[in-house]
């Protein structure tokens, strides 16, 4: 991991982990979601239930050709956040690591920040879109709410096992045991 000096030339703590993997864990749970909940298993769409919303939606029935295609578009819309959010966490991941990047794949610091920010889109999204605006739900019928709170207690879940994975982790530091490499040596 980088590590960035002050104007005295004194290293300060490395660069951490958290930021690339909550990113990271925001964009791959929004593809879990998308490619499983709403391609493979067609539960919903983003907006398969906009005939309930509570904020005035225009309704697109997904069960029409005109209706699956505004879904598929809002679907693609929500990909393509995900993708840039994956992107970004990609980015800021490598400009945060220097050497020892293997190391830093099978972290367990990295694997907890990413569960945690998998964990963090569940919670948003559950509320945002389920709860609070309505457009859609997890499995739309008869016990929707449950399946809603599942969605939520999922995130949670996700949440707490990324801060146990990290906690079990080691913290990487450039030039500590283990990087075959001497403090200040890149």
């Amino acid at each position: 991991m980088a590590t960035t000096a002050d104007r005295a030339g004194t290293a300060q703590a490395p660069a951490s982990l958290q930021l690339p993997g909550l990113v990271l864990g925001v964009g791959l749970g929004g593809f879990l979601d998308g490619i499983l909940l709403h391609q493979l298993l067609q539960w919903h769409h983003m907006l398969s239930s906009t005939n309930t919303d509570n904020v005035g939606v225009r309704y697109y029935d997904p069960k029409t050709v005109p209706g699956l295609e505004m879904n598929t578009v809002w679907d693609g819309v929500f990909h393509t956040v995900c993708w840039l959010s994956v992107l970004l966490g990609l980015a800021v991941l490598y400009s945060r690591v220097t050497h020892d990047r293997r190391r830093v794949w099978t972290s367990r610091v990295l694997w907890g920040w990413i569960l945690a920010g998998w964990g963090l889109f569940n919670l948003v999204e559950g509320v945002l879109d389920h709860h609070i605006l309505g457009i859609h739900h997890v499995y739309a019928g008869d016990g929707q709410t449950w399946w809603d709170i599942g969605f939520l207690v999922l995130g949670a879940l996700l949440v707490a096992g990324g801060r146990l994975l990290r906690r079990g982790g080691r913290p990487f530091e450039p030039g500590a045991p283990g990087t075959g490499r001497a403090p200040g040596t890149a």
